[in-house]
């Protein structure tokens, strides 16, 4: 179960509740504990802190250091048990920043972590809150033997309207200031840069609009990015793919992408991962879940379905947007784009119509990729309309890269711009902050839940097909 890269995550709105408890006014040190539910990407393994277990009278003594008694940890383990979740303890420390631990702390922590092992086969996640609400976290591995290896987290996510990442600066640490991006560090500040540049972003489509976001992010000097992708340039891509030329015909646009971010970028070191998988397939679904936040830059409702799972049961917060041409007489009369960030405490993708689950349905079994059934389509029907050109993906995804700079840095005191919708006639552009989901959805009970209950990976039709296509051409050339 040990990955590469160790990651906790909360809401924002479990982050303020906790600190509330363990901030105390009188500058002693308190706890709690918590259980949580894991999430596991290809390279990143991340627990989902979702519910908080209170002590209850007598169950801890507060001696300015603090201390709990056996009853109360002996109730968590009875509810982690019944839940079948992991278990979280947290405390908090007279001091700022990333917090590190006393003996004390760690006698404590790997005391707990073998009977927390042999009740819940998880980790203890252990965290630490400073004055100023930055957390630190690590994990108890198992390695044998009744042995175990503290292992230090990269980041501490907390999800809300703003996304606050604590960064472990010795695992991953603040970017190295350079000249090329003086001016971005000018107007962001020190601070927010450097939380942006360390924020790992995946892209999930590379066509127009994906493209674009990737070149945004190169030059801004990100130093983490994942792109996803399974479809090939293709001859009619070239009037709005950015960097690909006749020459890129039959590549992968992952790897285009990839290629132009490195060529781009301002950054020291910039890592990209090309996955040419889609996002619907084991593959591409892990390595979107190492990411700290996702454009998702796509046309299909099953992709959608999935990115809005991600960000609400993973924690994930999703850039969303997308472009309808409108035609009169095949004329062309007007369009609109559409864009958001969904994610805990605001509306999902579902609610706000950005895709249907129908649909999505209809995708997954493959009717979408089948001749037969698309012909019996009205030639106006939804899944045959996909017209656009260069200046609406420009527009739409500049205005999803000011989405994540808000949500990252919440500078000048706006970190959500609600739905925007920019209509071309009669040339305005609209925002909606009332929007909330509509009564019965689901997603807050899937809140911080990861793959608890199920996934929503599988076969995905039109990735096989270009696969397929791809191995024709090759054995061709042999």
């Amino acid at each position: 179960m040990h990955k590469n890269t160790l990651a906790v995550a909360f809401s924002g709105r479990l982050d303020s509740e906790l600190q509330s408890f363990l901030i105390r006014n009188d500058g002693q040190e308190d706890l709690v504990f918590a259980l949580w539910s894991p999430s596991l990407g290809s390279s990143r393994e991340t627990a989902l802190l979702h519910t908080i277990i209170y002590p209850e009278e007598g169950d801890r003594q507060v001696h300015g250091n603090v201390s709990f008694n056996p009853q109360y940890f002996e109730r968590v383990c009875n509810r982690a048990m019944k839940e079948k979740c992991g278990i979280a303890f947290l405390h908090s420390h007279p001091g700022p920043g990333w917090q590190h631990m006393s003996d004390d702390d760690v006698k404590a922590e790997h005391k707990m972590a073998g009977v927390v092992h042999a009740l819940t086969d998880l980790p203890l996640v252990g965290l630490t809150v400073g004055t100023d609400g930055t957390w630190s976290a690590r994990m108890l591995k198992y390695k044998g033997r009744k042995k175990f290896q503290l292992v230090w987290c990269q980041v501490v996510r907390s999800v809300g309207k703003r996304l606050r990442i604590s960064y472990n600066d010795s695992l991953l640490p603040k970017p190295k200031f350079q000249e090329m991006f003086k001016r971005t560090a000018t107007v962001w500040g020190e601070s927010n840069h450097s939380q942006l540049a360390r924020t790992h972003v995946g892209i999930i489509g590379l066509g127009s609009v994906g493209c674009f976001v990737a070149e945004a992010l190169a030059r801004m000097g990100f130093e983490h990015v994942t792109l996803i992708d399974f479809d090939l340039v293709e001859k009619h891509n070239l009037d709005r793919l950015i960097g690909a030329t006749k020459k890129d015909i039959g590549k992968l646009k992952v790897e285009v992408a990839r290629r132009q971010m490195k060529l781009a970028s301002t950054a020291a070191q910039l890592k990209v991962n090309a996955i040419p998988y889609s996002i619907a397939e084991e593959q591409g679904y892990q390595a979107a879940l190492n990411c700290d936040v996702i454009f998702s830059c796509v046309d299909r409702p099953r992709a959608r379905q999935i990115l809005n799972h991600f960000a609400y049961a993973h924690l994930i917060p999703v850039i969303d947007g997308g472009i309808q041409v409108r035609f009169k007489n095949h004329e062309f009369s007007g369009v609109d784009w559409q864009l958001q960030t969904v994610g805990p405490d605001r509306p999902c993708l579902e609610c706000l119509g950005a895709f249907n689950p129908n649909d999505a349905s209809t995708e997954a079994a493959g009717k979408m990729d089948d001749p037969t059934y698309l012909h019996g389509l009205p030639s106006d029907h939804r899944f045959k309309r996909n017209e656009n050109v260069f200046p609406f993906s420009a527009n739409l995804a500049s205005l999803e890269v000011l989405q994540l700079i808000a949500l990252v840095t919440g500078i000048a005191g706006i970190d959500d711009f609600g739905v925007q919708r920019y209509r071309y006639n009669p040339g305005v552009m609209e925002s909606d902050i009332e929007r909330r989901c509509k009564s019965g959805c689901e997603v807050e009970s899937l809140l911080a839940q990861g793959d608890r209950f199920f996934h929503l990976f599988g076969r995905d039709f039109a990735a096989e097909k270009s696969r397929r296509g791809i191995l024709k051409k090759l054995r061709a050339m042999l």
